[in-house]
């Protein structure tokens, strides 16, 4: 019987769901620190990171060796919270010593949208109230709890009926903040506004917003799932501006590049899920433990190295080199997050594949059509940052 040969690139586009008609199509077969590689040995600077997940780079043996060894003790046991597994508990303890505040329990979860779906369900538990607030620009998932949150109309209209009592705000406008009341369960916000193109709050704003949200009762939740671990120069980018929100949601680089996500709260918060119902957020697969296991690994590479205090330099770094350039209009940036606005949409839709020739991966922003993206591991050198520069340049050059 005769048989099509097998091609990869075609069973992609025929089996693999689809999230645009048009994907890159790149065929990486490895990667390692910041570049990922094809079949064929071609190079790829990684600047997005897999959006801010591979932290610690690609491929860390700490990682893959923490990896290794869990898996080979066990994997999944029993739905989340039930039997004591050590990375869970050893991973909880050293995050816990991390975070500010009393934000000193941490539940475990799949993604960034069931971090913050569990997130908005707890502030409700507590406060008895129901209407959210969000920014506009913002992005928070694109589970139907999460997608209620964003204030695009564009994603929303196919899914409706969505979340009831959604307002959004201005992400730093003080006037807006009135709009924050008793009737209000939570404030979710991004501490800085990632798929908004890099959209870094104004002195005082943060202050702001956790002085209204005490006055009136109200939860405030910091989305960190982009910004957490080390990508704005801190640890969590609260502690940029000494800022302790009620619960922080966490996601992305979490895992060390394993899928994991988490929020942590006070005990007291958290408390909240045992009763009134019990079991009042479960789920499967959370806090899986070789997913656990390369987080605490990938925790201790970020204490231990430098590479979070030194991701303002490196950040500055490719500002000072791509800011001159005539077809740069401004950049945004805080610690290795960066948005490199061209001033049209037109122009960063041309350079993203100038960038692919050149051997670059970067990404367009959700809701700033006239940026692309740099955030690199934070491991990259400094040799990495001005050869990367010099391919951004050279595309640059080509609009």
């Amino acid at each position: 019987m005769f048989r099509k040969p097998y091609r990869l690139g075609e069973n992609f586009l025929r089996h693999i769901g689809q999230t645009s008609p048009s994907p890159l199509g790149i065929e990486i077969q490895r990667a390692e620190g910041v570049f990922l590689y094809t079949p064929e040995g071609k190079r790829y600077v990684d600047l997005v990171s897999g959006v801010s997940v591979s932290n610690v780079g690609h491929s860390n043996p700490e990682v893959i060796a923490a990896v290794c060894e869990q898996a080979s003790k066990h994997m999944h046991l029993m739905v989340y919270g039930e039997i004591v597994q050590q990375p869970q508990v050893d991973h909880a303890t050293l995050l816990a010593s991390q975070l500010p505040g009393n934000l000193d329990v941490i539940y475990y979860v799949n993604s960034g949208s069931e971090a913050n779906e569990a997130a908005i369900k707890l502030a409700k538990r507590k406060s008895g109230r129901r209407e959210i607030i969000s920014c506009v620009n913002c992005y928070h998932g694109s589970t139907q709890g999460a997608l209620s949150l964003m204030s695009s109309e564009k994603f929303k209209n196919s899914f409706r009926p969505l979340l009831p009592d959604i307002r959004h705000i201005r992400f730093n406008s003080f006037e807006d903040l009135e709009l924050i009341t008793e009737r209000t369960a939570a404030f979710i916000i991004e501490p800085v506004q990632g798929e908004g193109g890099v959209q870094i709050p104004v002195e005082g704003y943060l202050e702001a917003v956790r002085e209204r949200c005490d006055k009136t009762g109200t939860i405030l939740i910091f989305d960190e799932i982009q910004t957490g671990f080390g990508r704005c120069g801190k640890l969590f980018a609260a502690q940029r501006w000494n800022v302790v929100p009620d619960i922080i949601t966490l996601a992305k680089a979490l895992g060390g590049g394993m899928p994991l996500g988490a929020f942590a709260a006070s005990k007291e918060l958290m408390d909240l899920w045992q009763s009134n119902p019990v079991l009042g957020h479960i789920t499967t697969f959370g806090g899986h433990p070789v997913s656990c296991a390369a987080a605490l690994a990938s925790l201790k590479i970020l204490l231990r190295e430098n590479w979070v205090d030194d991701a303002e330099r490196k950040g500055a770094l490719y500002r000072e080199l791509l800011q001159g350039h005539p077809a740069v209009k401004e950049i945004r940036q805080i610690g290795l997050l960066l948005a490199v606005d061209l001033g049209s949409s037109k122009s960063a839709e041309m350079i993203l594949p100038l960038l692919i020739e050149n051997g670059v991966m970067s990404d367009w922003f959700l809701f700033n059509e006239n940026s692309f993206r740099i955030a690199p591991p934070l491991s990259i050198s400094e040799e990495e940052i001005l050869y990367s520069a010099g391919l951004i340049a050279g595309a640059l050059d080509r609009l």
